[in-house]
């Protein structure tokens, strides 16, 4: 009988126990990893700022709760789709042209910047939005992600702080016109009756005294002149009755007037603006980039041009002064931030520049048929 063989030996199989390092450590990452996403989720469902997630080609990823009440859009609703759906015309168009420009050339607009843009909500109606935009390179592809602030109210109390400033400008203009310039008018007639009863005594102490009556006459109805210029460009009564045209080259005549420079007003073609509130707010920008072109430019001549588009209504005005500084002061700049604040709200925008042959530039665009606004709530 032969002997029996022993049986090969196989390896044995090791089973982890609960209290095995190995296993202590797997269950420590799974917790910890679960706790991070949950935070991550909670933060993204609490956050204030509307978080938009996109691929490299534009598609929306993810949409937080507070993107969704921004927009109007549950994320079911806008996920796999193009996030240039949440853009009016003309940036929807241009939003895949400058994601596609980026990815080539590397060079960005927005990305890790930020500045103040405009949303279309699922209702169709627009409104203004600060977006910041960050990238985020994973192993195979990237992702970005957008920060969006509603900016609506915002924009609704500086329009109606606007609105009051202007409210008040007319009132001080009216005043002017009708109180102060009254009352020197009264004293001019004073003056020339004065002037004409020491004429009539035919002596030669009365002449002197009639001469410097009659020299008072003139003051003040050089003053009577200047008060009714202010009057006028604090209170526009042409913008009502004639348009915008017929304001801008009163603004020009005034210019010259009161400034004593070269102002001068063109228009080829006529630009009818029916919107009072864009015609009263490219007043008011032609009236602060004037202003500062005589006080802080220097310039002795200014020229102002305004002219339409099919889409656009262009105001530029430019002059010939000694341009911007390179860096303004903290504590300067006020005239250019309102002038900003003025375009924004008719949903335009304003760019000031050095021009090189020197002097400075001001060029405001709004849009010829203001699109849809939201409505307050």
């Amino acid at each position: 009988m032969s002997p029996r063989k022993p049986k090969p030996r196989t390896a044995a199989r090791t089973k982890t126990s609960p209290s095995c390092p190995v296993t202590r450590t797997r269950q420590s990452a799974e917790i910890a990893l679960g706790e991070s996403e949950e935070r991550m989720r909670a933060i993204l469902e609490t956050a204030v700022e509307g978080i938009v997630t996109i691929d490299e080609r534009g598609i929306i990823e993810s949409l937080n709760p507070a993107g969704e009440r921004i927009f109007g859009y549950r994320a079911a609703e806008v996920i796999g789709r193009n996030v240039n759906s949440l853009m009016p015309a003309p940036y929807r168009e241009q939003h895949d042209t400058y994601l596609s420009n980026y990815l080539r050339t590397g060079q960005a607009k927005i990305i890790g910047i930020g500045r103040e843009v405009v949303g279309l909500r699922k209702d169709g109606s627009v409104f203004p939005m600060d977006l910041s935009v960050s990238e985020v390179r994973l192993s195979n592809r990237r992702l970005f992600t957008g920060f969006v602030r509603d900016l609506t109210h915002r924009k609704q109390l500086e329009s109606e702080v606007l609105e009051i400033s202007d409210r008040e400008q007319r009132r001080i203009g009216q005043d002017l016109h009708d109180g102060l310039g009254q009352h020197l008018t009264g004293i001019e007639l004073m003056s020339q009756v004065l002037e004409q009863r020491l004429t009539s005594t035919r002596s030669k102490d009365t002449a002197s005294l009639a001469a410097e009556a009659g020299k008072i006459a003139r003051h003040v109805r050089d003053a009577i002149g200047q008060t009714r210029s202010l009057a006028r460009g604090l209170c526009p009564v042409m913008l009502e009755s004639e348009g915008l045209m017929a304001a801008l080259a009163q603004l020009a005549a005034q210019a010259e007037q009161m400034f004593q420079i070269q102002c001068r007003f063109e228009c080829e073609r006529p630009v009818l603006v029916t919107d009072p509130a864009i015609a009263t707010h490219l007043y008011r920008i032609t009236q602060e980039a004037v202003s500062n072109a005589v006080k802080h430019g220097k310039a002795r001549h200014v020229h102002i041009r305004l002219r339409a588009t099919s889409e656009r209504i262009i105001l530029l005005v430019k002059d010939h002064g000694v341009g911007l500084p390179k860096t303004l002061p903290k504590d300067k700049g006020m005239g250019l931030r309102i002038m900003q604040y003025r375009a924004g709200i008719i949903g335009g925008s304003v760019v000031v520049k050095r021009d090189p042959e020197g002097g400075t530039s001001v060029l405001c665009s709004v849009q010829r048929h203001p699109l849809k606004k939201a409505s307050r709530k």
